[in-house]
């Protein structure tokens, strides 16, 4: 399976290199439209290769969806938390509840009893 993780990672690694080669060109990145760039007075641009924007929209998007998704779960987490706690809480009861009802027996008679 880590031999298949590996061809996987390489093929992806192969991929990237020849869409990096192929778009070697610059292009000019700008931040603002015209319009609300002259609104400002401010034309932010940039000289990029075509490569370098491609794989910087690939990051940014994933960086979003991985943000998004752990925002979405949010309500997932804490509830899981929640259970934790309670769960813990009722744990705890229970041992409190099993040692008063051998408080006083005879301590091979109390493991037995718990034992069934």
């Amino acid at each position: 399976m880590r031999y298949v993780r590996y061809l996987c990672i390489a093929i992806f690694a192969v991929a990237l290199i020849s869409v990096a080669l192929a778009n070697r060109g610059l292009v000019t990145l700008q931040v603002l439209p015209q319009e609300v760039a002259g609104l400002f007075a401010v034309n932010p641009s940039v000289q990029l290769p075509l490569f370098l924007v491609i794989l910087g929209s690939i990051v940014a998007g994933l960086l979003v969806g991985f943000v998004w998704e752990w925002i979405r779960e949010y309500g997932e987490r804490a509830e899981k938390a929640r259970l934790a706690r309670e769960t813990r809480k009722l744990e705890r009861e229970i041992a409190r509840l099993k040692g008063e009802k051998h408080q006083g027996k005879d301590e091979v008679l109390a493991l037995l009893d718990e034992a069934s």
